[in-house]
């Protein structure tokens, strides 16, 4: 088949989840005899806005990257942009795909599912709230109750969704912000209506947990023959073979991952700072310019000592995730304070054997068991999270017990292969494509 992604970001120069999980999918289906292209974004602000370029994935020359151009900051909430709109389809019908594959359209459109034919099938895989909230994360950026820092919320609503998370796009004048409130509860009213309204062009939505399934059902009325819950898969070599290398330090935590709010870090250094006894942590991360020195300022109220026992280390590539990453961790920690639905570092931790220390809720409570293959602590909780770290500090020969269980939904502890998942995929692409009564080819 001809399979055109669609993701808002690419590796090298986007690093997180979504954009590795696809970055291995196009890998394997490229591998299967697929021909891929993938259609993204980049951010460089020395080129004009909507040039397109193109590349070839470094790792796999046969990918092709058609590359638009869009500075973040004049793009940050815009869904829909109709040279966007033009240039994928331009891109669509000199490729001609079988099937698009979509990733995410944050900082792409939504509008250019309008631009898809109809006897093309979408496929859409979900990675987060995107399509239920503007934002993302369900996190508000102006909560109510100002001691309630990055407060949850439990549903979408227009005017909710004005008041708590866009005032900083009000004018700042105290007499305008009645009809700025307005402004934006009418904005998010579109946003919402727009993207609800064009949901129909797509054929199979992909959730990669079940909680994530469930919250697409309810909030947002999907039919469940539409729903499939696949798991990511993972190119399980290059978690394989750990030898973990020995530290005079004690017990080691790691975190990997952005150095942003959602992710919780702020949570981990101060829940570390709380430790008691012999053991390190060891963050790596593409630094991030005032969130990283921000993250840094957390430091300076620890002792000395403790703040001697945080090492900061630099971006991985993926592929050398063992050797770079867990050769020289004993546990992972996954602090999000937002309900993320199945993280790719869990995946990654349990096949190498590692136990990961986590939240109770969402889809991270749905990979990690407490006590049999990881810990939980209550979600955005810093006491927790200190008392379940310390659990693993008292009690170190736990690490290698927990972490030998892996990953729960298999017998043997492996979690999904690319293959195997690249096959459920095929599955679902003949699936849809028969249903249009296009060419079967699986």
């Amino acid at each position: 088949m001809k399979v055109l992604k669609l993701i808002h970001g690419y590796p090298m120069r986007y690093n997180a989840g979504s954009e590795v999980y696809t970055q291995t999918l196009c890998h394997g289906l490229v591998r299967k005899g697929h021909e891929v292209q993938v259609f993204t974004r980049q951010e460089n602000p020395f080129m004009s806005d909507y040039s397109i370029q193109q590349e070839i994935d470094i790792l796999e020359p046969a990918i092709k990257l058609n590359l638009v151009n869009l500075p973040l900051e004049k793009h940050r909430y815009s869904y829909r942009i109709e040279t966007v709109d033009e240039l994928f389809y331009k891109t669509l019908k000199k490729f001609n795909p079988d099937i698009v594959h979509i990733g995410h359209l944050n900082h792409l459109s939504v509008s250019l599912l309008t631009r898809i034919p109809d006897h093309i099938p979408v496929i859409y895989t979900l990675h987060d709230y995107w399509l239920l909230c503007p934002r993302g994360l369900f996190i508000q950026r102006s909560p109510k109750n100002p001691n309630d820092v990055w407060a949850l919320c439990s549903k979408q609503d227009d005017s909710q969704c004005a008041k708590r998370c866009y005032p900083g796009y009000f004018s700042g004048a105290i007499e305008d912000r009645k009809e700025d409130t307005v402004y934006w509860e009418k904005w998010i009213a579109r946003r919402m209506a727009y993207i609800k309204s064009v949901l129909s062009k797509i054929d199979y939505f992909i959730a990669p947990s079940v909680y994530l399934l469930q919250r697409y059902r309810r909030d947002l009325c999907i039919p469940s023959e539409k729903l499939v819950y696949l798991d990511y898969g993972f190119d399980i070599k290059r978690c394989k073979n750990r030898q973990k290398k020995l530290s005079n330090r004690g017990l080691t935590f790691g975190y990997i991952g952005t150095h942003i709010p959602a992710k919780g870090i702020q949570l981990l250094i101060q829940a570390f700072g709380k430790l008691k006894g012999d053991c390190q942590l060891k963050i790596w991360g593409r630094p991030r310019g005032q969130n990283t020195a921000a993250l840094r300022e957390f430091l300076r109220v620890l002792p000395q000592a403790t703040q001697n026992q945080i090492e900061w280390l630099p971006e991985y590539c993926n592929t050398n995730i063992v050797n770079d990453v867990f050769n020289h961790i004993d546990a992972i920690v996954v602090p999000s304070i937002w309900e993320e639905n199945s993280p790719l570092v869990i995946h990654e931790a349990q096949q190498a054997r590692i136990p990961v220390i986590t939240a109770n809720i969402g889809g991270m409570a749905e990979y990690v068991q407490h006590k049999v293959n990881g810990l939980l602590f209550k979600h955005r909780d810093i006491n927790s999270l200190a008392a379940t770290m310390q659990l693993l500090l008292d009690n170190p020969d736990w690490a290698e017990q927990l972490g030998s269980r892996g990953y729960l939904q298999s017998s043997n502890g492996d979690v999904p292969s690319i293959e195997d998942h690249v096959f459920a995929l095929e599955q679902i692409y003949e699936q849809a494509l028969c249903a249009k009564g296009e060419n079967c080819y699986v």
